[in-house]
């Protein structure tokens, strides 16, 4: 199904407009995924070589999965539904969309030959290729001209920025969707350089309203926050949250955590149990213990935010 999903996008973007005549320009992104399809090939050889076809397939699942469809189909969106982006870029994400996905065609046909031979059959004519079957193309060969660690780097950053903000969203209850203002600090040249060049993604596939960059000694409203290599990413929490409802839902969780505690640690302090119990049970009930601490300390801290958000907000 996701292999359709995503033959059924790249069909739609690409069917009536590709092949086209004029310049064509890669994005950081198109790069990024040619570099990574370079790998992923050298990878499916080996597995071959090696009659590891459980290592073939994993490796392709991943690539296709975790890279082609939840990243670079999501890095295209900005430039191609963009009127204002340069034809040239268009143009250029349309042919990598197309040469990217007749060639995860041929690589998984081996293990996938029917409904790669259908999709194929549709994205043939913009790939450019003839012949009656997919099984007469050339199975594809790795470039190492075509790796780019530059344009990786890029990306990765491009993936830790929109992760941190997602991780956040998660743990404060955000809505995915819901438009936030992101501030950093501890910034250096070339994170401002990255916002700048990168803005569109980071909006696009983080739901960003704004971005500002925050002077060393400029004051911050209260935030969650989060690190992208040094650079710290806060995100204001007022007007965000419910604070009294989320107030009141971590003290009840405390109380209920601080009960479970108090329970284990009369356990650990009961000689008896000590005694008597196995060397696994009383390892568990102390990792329990210890896990259970761990949870109170940050749902405490979490608390002591929300309390600071009230009093930023005032009566």
């Amino acid at each position: 199904t996701k292999l359709w999903n995503a033959a059924r996008f790249v069909l739609m973007q690409c069917e009536g407009r590709w092949p086209e005549p004029g310049e064509v320009a890669l994005t950081v992104a198109d790069r990024w995924i040619l570099a990574r399809l370079q790998a992923v090939t050298a990878q499916v050889h080996e597995g071959f070589r090696a009659y590891r076809f459980d290592l073939v397939a994993q490796h392709l699942h991943a690539f296709f999965w975790d890279e082609f469809c939840d990243w670079y189909l999501e890095l295209t969106k900005p430039v191609l539904q963009d009127p204002e982006a340069p034809p040239a870029r268009q143009r250029g994400t349309r042919r990598t969309l197309v040469e990217v996905l007749e060639a995860l065609l041929c690589l998984f046909h081996p293990l996938m030959p029917f409904v790669t031979e259908e999709i194929w059959q549709r994205l043939a004519p913009l790939a450019g290729r003839s012949g009656e079957t997919i099984m007469h193309q050339p199975f594809p060969e790795p470039d190492p001209a075509r790796r780019d660690p530059e344009a990786v780097e890029e990306i990765s950053w491009i993936m830790e920025f929109v992760l941190a903000v997602r991780r956040i969203r998660g743990e404060m209850d955000i809505p995915p969707r819901r438009p936030l203002t992101v501030l950093l600090r501890d910034h250096g040249e070339e994170d401002r350089r990255r916002v700048r060049e990168h803005l569109p993604y980071l909006q696009a596939l983080a739901a960003l309203e704004e971005v500002r960059l925050l002077e060393a000694e400029a004051a911050a409203p209260e935030a969650a926050t989060a690190l992208v290599g040094r650079m710290q990413l806060l995100i204001p929490l007022a007007g965000l949250v419910d604070v009294e409802a989320e107030l009141a839902r971590l003290g009840k969780e405390i109380r209920k955590l601080e009960q479970a505690l108090e329970r284990a640690r009369r356990k650990l302090a009961d000689a008896r149990f000590l005694e008597r119990a196995p060397t696994e049970v009383v390892a568990r009930e102390r990792a329990r213990a210890d896990e259970l601490e761990e949870r109170l300390r940050r749902l405490r801290t979490e608390q002591a935010r929300m309390a600071a958000i009230r009093q930023e907000q005032g009566p």
